[in-house]
């Protein structure tokens, strides 16, 4: 659910977006980029995070995670099988660039 989008003074083209992200018992997203620096900070359950040439982490409610423009996101997933999580996520990107890009 986005929260908020604004418009970055002093940074010309580009916004921030404020969003949050509920995976379900095991749930998961495909392999896909941002095209924006991506802020992630958990704020319920644990998530499974990996990003290309990266190690997978587990992250826990308090616990943030960081994907540059350039990243391809491998895994990002509810570590839990029995219990929701829920996310927050920070964008800086292109003014009205897509939030998920899909990579194959």
């Amino acid at each position: 659910m986005t929260l908020m989008e604004k418009e970055l003074a002093g940074l010309s083209g580009k916004e921030g977006v404020m969003l949050t992200v509920e995976y379900a018992p095991g749930g998961s997203s495909g392999k896909h980029r941002h095209n924006a620096h991506t802020f992630v900070y958990v704020l319920e359950g644990a998530i499974v995070m990996q990003v290309a040439g990266g190690e997978a982490v587990t992250l826990g409610p308090g616990q943030t995670f960081y994907e540059s423009p350039e990243d391809i996101h491998l895994v990002s997933k509810n570590a839990s099988n029995s219990h929701p999580a829920k996310f927050l996520v920070f964008f800086v990107q292109e003014k009205g660039a897509p939030r998920v890009v899909p990579v194959q």
